[in-house]
């Protein structure tokens, strides 16, 4: 039996939250069971279920179901436990996902843009039927480098939904008011290209020419048809990363995380050491080992802070050492990228320092340079041995040491090995979570570099702002904002704030993005009292009032109008999925037969993945 748009539509939803007056209206009598219960009743029972699962992907898989039937009550359940949740809509868990999404499709939640169709572009996004004003935030991936998992095509599409619920749970970014898409550019994952329920382009990676083709279709029609959205960048591959923010910042409202929300998080850890050791930005002399996107991204932040405190762009430049694959990076090398060479090192300069296998490695450069802060995103667990710590402390105070890859199997270093080979005198923050521990009587707590501490505010800040473009200042600004949360002075306390209280702290985060782009003259909007503007922006999740409803007519059709509400993002399905059992996913066995307490007496328990 076809049921009512209100209740298949996840936004409009609300299960067993109808009340009697509205289940008469809506033609909805005897679909749900008789009680009546509150959106915190369902969030109780919800929870309960969630709870009773053990593995990851399991609770991945009930709360993707949850999503699909009732967006209220998901947004209800993340925000309200998400600390515990964070790591399982989003990384690490969500890479687990990725890898089965095509096997285990559903639903879709995003916009599909093909490199094999770039006339399809603004085709694509006015069929969502939004309009100019109904649109915040764009969350853009081509998958090429999903979390240190590589290369994943269309399955990707997941990252770019999950942070979106990151965005909404963490800042309030309105869910309607939001787009996910995937620009499928092929994969040269063999894999996928071998796999027959592969449901992206059957090719290997498009790059170059038509590449930028469909980037830049992608940007103009985005930014022609939603002139206010933020266009966040997510996963693009190295080759691509930098250089797409680079050539478009000026022109359009674009932000990368993993190459600027990464780089200013670090930025508000070093922010948080110098308290400490009371210096400025340019006092600091920085060493990267792992210089990719993501960790030359973090020289800029750490760069352009430098500049702020009165250096010039050449002096800050040669205060950077970069170390990657084949060692120290200086000038004489060939095909370097074009984001390292800035930071490029004369090779006259190093003539005399000690080599190896013809490179000059992290330990020679450490003893050489005496660097204030060393940052590790090399992936190479152990990079950062005894001797390169205790060389490090002997030529610096209270050392600044962030080891920030991940997982725990990667990380550079464990900050109990840095604490006890320092004597306790590192700063120490990691990508990691870590429990606090001992050394020598005093308790450490060590912060993490969660990307989540930021950009969700700093999207926010801009938002609230309507800024035209986010600026080195907007990002300082931010990363500022999250180091004023904590006061590292204390031996042992953390230099970064915990996730538990993220509302608040995104909400300070975008207070201070806000007033950085009104000083900068970027902002287009501006508010008499920016605090309550960004409290009055945030969305929550509560049912919305059901202003005006009609029965059901000869037709069997409802009409219903739903008080503030917007333009909603159509959700496809296949048409089989109602009723459809995948037997052969383990995830699907998980979910089956789990009811959550909105189920509106669907076979929906019964679809292990919707998307």
């Amino acid at each position: 039996m076809p049921k009512p748009p209100i209740v298949t539509n996840p936004l409009t939803n609300r299960g067993t939250a109808f009340t009697r007056e509205q289940r008469e209206a809506l033609g909805l009598v005897g679909l749900f069971p008789p009680a009546i219960e509150t959106l915190d009743q369902q969030e109780i029972r919800t929870y309960r279920q969630l709870s009773s699962f053990t593995e990851p992907m399991d609770k991945y898989v009930f709360l993707d179901q949850l999503h699909d039937r009732n967006e209220t009550l998901y947004y209800r359940v993340l925000t309200d436990h998400l600390t515990e949740l964070l790591p399982i809509i989003y990384s690490p868990t969500v890479g687990d996902a990725i890898k089965e999404w095509s096997r285990e499709y559903r639903r879709s939640r995003a916009v599909y843009l093909s490199v094999d169709r770039i006339e399809d572009v603004r085709l694509s996004f006015e069929n969502l039927g939004k309009g100019p004003d109904d649109v915040d935030l764009i969350v853009v991936s081509d998958a090429e480098a999903i979390l240190g998992i590589g290369d994943w095509g269309v399955n990707g599409t997941d990252i770019s939904v999950g942070k979106l619920a990151v965005y909404t749970a963490a800042a309030g970014i309105d869910p309607n008011r939001t787009i996910a898409v995937n620009l499928d550019c092929g994969t040269d994952n063999q894999l996928l290209l071998n796999d027959p329920t592969y449901l992206g382009n059957r090719h290997a990676r498009v790059r170059g020419e038509r590449y930028d083709q469909l980037v830049d279709e992608y940007l103009k029609v985005a930014s022609e048809m939603f002139p206010h959205a933020l266009l966040h960048f997510e996963d693009f591959g190295a080759a691509n990363a930098r250089r797409i923010v680079e050539a478009n910042r000026d022109r359009y409202r674009v932000f990368n995380d993993d190459m600027q929300g990464t780089g200013a998080i670090v930025i508000a850890a070093v922010m948080a050491g110098m308290k400490v050791t009371e210096q400025t930005f340019a006092d600091q002399r920085l060493v990267v080992f792992g210089a990719g996107t993501a960790g030359t991204g973090m020289a800029d932040q750490i760069a352009a802070g430098m500049v702020r405190d009165g250096l010039t762009p050449e002096e800050a430049r040669k205060r950077v050492w970069l170390i990657d694959r084949n060692g120290l990076v200086t000038d004489d090398m060939e095909n370097l990228p074009d984001y390292q060479k800035p930071y490029a090192r004369p090779a006259g300069e190093v003539t005399h320092w000690a080599h190896e296998h013809g490179q000059v490695g992290l330990l020679e450069t450490v003893r050489r340079v005496e660097p204030t802060i060393l940052i590790g995103t090399s992936a190479q667990h152990g990079a950062f041995s005894r001797p390169v710590i205790e060389a490090m402390s002997d030529g610096v105070e209270r050392p600044i040491v962030l080891p920030l890859s991940n997982p725990t199997e990667r990380i550079e270093a464990m900050p109990q090995d840095i604490i006890a080979w320092s004597k306790g005198k590192a700063l120490v923050a990691t990508g990691i979570p870590v429990q606090p521990f001992e050394y020598e009587d005093t308790l450490y707590r060590i912060g993490q570099s969660n990307n989540a501490l930021l950009f969700p505010g700093l999207g926010l800040g801009t938002i609230i702002s309507g800024a035209t473009a986010v600026t080195d200042g907007m990002l300082l600004a931010a990363g500022e904002a999250v180091a004023s949360q904590v006061d590292p002075r204390t031996l042992g306390a953390a230099l970064l704030p915990p996730v538990e209280h993220l509302r608040a702290s995104s909400a300070q985060v975008a207070v201070a993005v806000a007033r950085q782009a009104e000083k900068e003259g970027v902002a287009t909007a501006h508010h008499d009292n920016l605090i309550q503007a960004v409290q009055d922006a945030m969305w929550w999740p509560t049912y919305p009032e059901i202003t005006e409803t009609s029965g059901p007519g000869t037709s069997g059709e409802t009409e219903t109008v739903i008080a503030e509400s917007e333009p909603m993002m159509p959700v496809i399905e296949d048409g089989a999925s109602d009723d459809a059992e995948d037997s052969g996913s383990t995830t699907a066995k998980a979910a089956k037969g789990r009811r959550t307490d909105d189920d509106e007496a669907s076979s929906a328990a019964r679809s292990p993945r919707k998307h």
